[in-house]
């Protein structure tokens, strides 16, 4: 899938770009999803996905945390502990929806990535595809992508 970073943007009322994320996201908190809001849609999107993924987690694959998709461009954010409304995949821990950073401790800063994905068509793809099939399935459709990212550590 070719990077293609435009207009499109996503960010959080909760932290700012490369800033620490608060407990309440956390499995060390509340872990609940954390508040996201986007702008800049490029034209002729048709749907959005969004995975929050940990490639610091010492792991071959990384951590992902999130995997949500289906989401019309008529929608510009997820409230906080809220993406019910919308087909949630499968986390690492194998769940369908969101689990917050959890990190060993001990083992230094790790990094959040929400990657949100403005798609040319909509899919009709079954609900707990995990992270690698779902770019899969959107690889060929990616318009546009944007990133988040939050730092966290134990």
């Amino acid at each position: 899938m070719p990077l293609n970073i435009k207009d499109l943007q996503i960010h959080s009322p909760a932290f700012t770009w490369g800033e620490y994320i608060p407990q309440r996201y956390t499995s060390d908190g509340e872990n609940i999803s954390p508040p996201l809001e986007w702008s800049g849609l490029p034209s002729g999107t048709q749907q959005l996905a969004l995975i929050c993924h940990d490639p610091d987690a010492p792991l071959p694959q990384g951590f992902t945390h999130w995997v949500i998709y289906g989401i019309e461009p008529t929608i510009n954010q997820i409230a906080e502990a809220d993406g019910s409304q919308f087909t949630q995949g499968l986390n690492s821990t194998n769940q369908p929806g969101y689990t917050g950073p959890a990190p060993p401790k001990g083992h230094g800063l790790h990094h959040y990535y929400f990657w949100l994905y403005a798609l040319d068509t909509k899919l009709n793809l079954k609900a707990n595809l995990n992270r690698e099939q779902l770019l899969e399935a959107i690889a060929n459709h990616v318009i546009e992508q944007a990133r988040l990212i939050g730092v966290y550590q134990r």
